[in-house]
């Protein structure tokens, strides 16, 4: 998760007096970890789904409210710059969203050029999942000139210099040989053409989501600022740009609009117009376990720096800042509330009701399937459900689908939750392609589908996976390994010829079986994994696998 570290001179500055014991008290209790500090400065962890707090800016302002020093939602004035921003239909299909803004009157200096370059690749990581998502880009305003274009060029069509770099480079050579270019190329790559920002007099600005150019790099001596955001998701990149201002607009930075002109529309952005949404007294109550009235309430959501207005007893309109990403639902509101209350004043409590307790059939049946396992020689991991779509589509050569996405990562090695046991187990073998072969491991585990005919949208299915490594793993072996587990659990099954992506062709069969001659309470393959999914996962012994669903019905 994202770390900031800020000096507490830096909080005093932003007209917070706090002893440094009560700051390192009351941080936790606002949704962070604190992972070291001196006598000097602090270095700070928060939650992903907080990223207006990676900013000393938005640190202060949310003490600001906790400490009750200022309430309510903050106002930031937004004056009309007068420049527009002309968006090329080419670049619909590659990074189709773009939002500007201008900031003046910024005082830099040493150490804020660094807050801000960390600021900028945080939100990188939390909101553009390292720039697929949204790019950031931050420039010296006085050596431009808008209007502004946001085409997309040929590798060869345009020069510039990136940042870090004493010559030109067209964009072909930026994506083959500066080590910017060479680590994201792989967000183009599908691409013929490649996003450029330009002024009026053809300086390039950058060529996002590579690399912003050498002529509008940031000095401690910038005073006026141009942020620009572009990305494949309007929301997000929307998200981004307010936090940024609402950042600067923090120590009086003075924001300005331009008007982005699409083909079929014209947009103004920064816009800061809030959401609204209601929170019910009696549900706030059940969920904190508090006795609070309407009045208590809204106190509690001023602190947390929203507004809201008491329409009844029972309910108020909460009016929540365009930079709160994080909230989403009603019971996100009644989180802050407990948050303002602060947790350490929450008093717990034993219920009132006495039960006995039973294990859930659903688990009964998972350790029975361990006892086989582990009866047929096997070991069992445990893996996250958590993975990201490298390793679960590209190194296991399938095609992307649809699949639950975290929208706030941690990290880019977590990005989505998994739909096949698989990876899982070619992770850990990779991990351990150290240790003597050979290797029997299975893991029991759930994996989540999209499914629209739910009240989630999401179907849970328990699945089971093994995997064998050694020189001499085949066919036959994993064929023997699957015939021997359904038969110790009471299944009968049924094969014919599949083919899977992961699997060499001719060497993987479909099973399917189940109690009584139903065929239908599982379904699954194995065979031999294909050599290119091995060399993916860095491995070089052959390997054999399978994996089963078992259907709920």
């Amino acid at each position: 998760m994202p770390v900031i570290t800020f000096d507490y001179h830096d909080l005093e500055e932003l007209g917070i007096e706090i002893s440094k014991e009560k700051l390192i008290d009351i941080l936790p209790m606002m949704g962070s970890d604190i992972e070291d500090f001196d006598e000097s400065s602090i270095k700070v962890e928060f939650f992903p789904n907080r990223p207006d707090q990676l900013s000393v800016e938005g640190v202060a302002r949310n003490l600001k409210g906790f400490l009750g020093i200022e309430k309510g939602m903050p106002i930031y004035p937004v004056k009309e710059s007068g420049i527009e921003v002309f968006v090329d239909e080419k670049v619909s299909k590659i990074r189709p969203y773009i939002s500007f803004a201008l900031i003046k009157n910024v005082k830099m200096g040493e150490k804020k050029l660094k807050q801000v370059m960390e600021f900028q690749e945080d939100l990188h990581w939390v909101i553009g999942r390292d720039r697929k998502k949204v790019a950031i880009g931050i420039h010296n305003l006085d050596v431009i000139e808008g209007p502004f274009y946001y085409n997309a060029m040929s590798g060869t069509d345009i020069s510039f210099k990136p940042l870090e770099s004493d010559t030109n480079m067209n964009l072909k050579e930026i994506l083959q040989e500066h080590p910017k270019g060479t680590k994201y190329a792989h967000l183009l790559e599908k691409f013929d053409a490649y996003p450029v920002i330009m002024d009026k007099n053809d300086n390039v600005l950058s060529m996002p989501p590579i690399i912003n150019g050498e002529l509008t790099k940031l000095t401690e001596s910038t005073q006026n600022i141009l942020v620009d955001v572009t990305g494949t998701d309007e929301k997000a990149v929307n998200y981004a740009l307010n936090i940024i201002c609402s950042s600067f607009g923090e120590v009086d930075g003075e924001i300005e609009s331009l008007e982005i002109v699409y083909p079929e529309k014209t947009v103004v952005t920064p816009n800061f117009t809030p959401k609204k949404k209601k929170l019910n007294v009696a549900k706030t109550c059940q969920l904190t376990g508090l006795d609070l009235d309407a009045g208590e309430i809204k106190e509690l959501i001023n602190r947390a720096r929203m507004d809201a207005e008491i329409i009844s007893e029972e309910e108020l309109i909460v009016t929540i800042p365009a930079y709160r990403v994080d909230i989403l639902h009603e019971t996100d509101l009644i989180e802050n509330v407990a948050v303002e209350y602060c947790f350490n004043n929450i008093e717990p409590y034993l219920p009132d009701i006495a039960t006995i307790a039973h294990e859930n059939k659903w688990y009964t049946s998972d350790n029975l399937l361990r006892e086989v396992m582990v009866g047929l020689g096997f070991q069992e991991i445990m893996s996250l459900m958590l993975t990201n779509e490298e390793k679960h589509y590209n190194h296991l050569r399938l095609e992307e689908d649809e699949r639950v996405e975290v929208s706030q990562p941690i990290s880019q090695d977590r990005t989505m939750i998994r739909k096949s046991l698989l990876n899982g187990l070619m992770e850990f073998l990779e991990d351990n392609k150290h240790e003597e072969l050979p290797q029997r491991i299975f893991e029991v585990g759930d994996v989540l589908y999209i499914d629209e005919s739910t009240e989630t949208s999401t179907r849970t299915v328990k699945k089971i996976a093994a995997a064998v490594i050694h020189s001499h793993a085949n066919f036959t072996e994993i064929k023997s390994t699957v015939a021997s587990f359904l038969e110790n659990i009471g299944y009968e099954m049924n094969l014919k010829p599949f083919d899977h992506p992961s699997f060499i062709a001719g060497r993987c069969a479909q099973v399917n079986g189940g109690l009584n001659n139903d065929k239908n309470q599982i379904k699954g393959f194995f065979g031999e994994i294909h050599p290119e999914v091995i060399t993916n996962f860095n491995m070089e012994y052959p390997i054999v696998a399978f994996e089963i669903e078992f259907i709920e019905k």
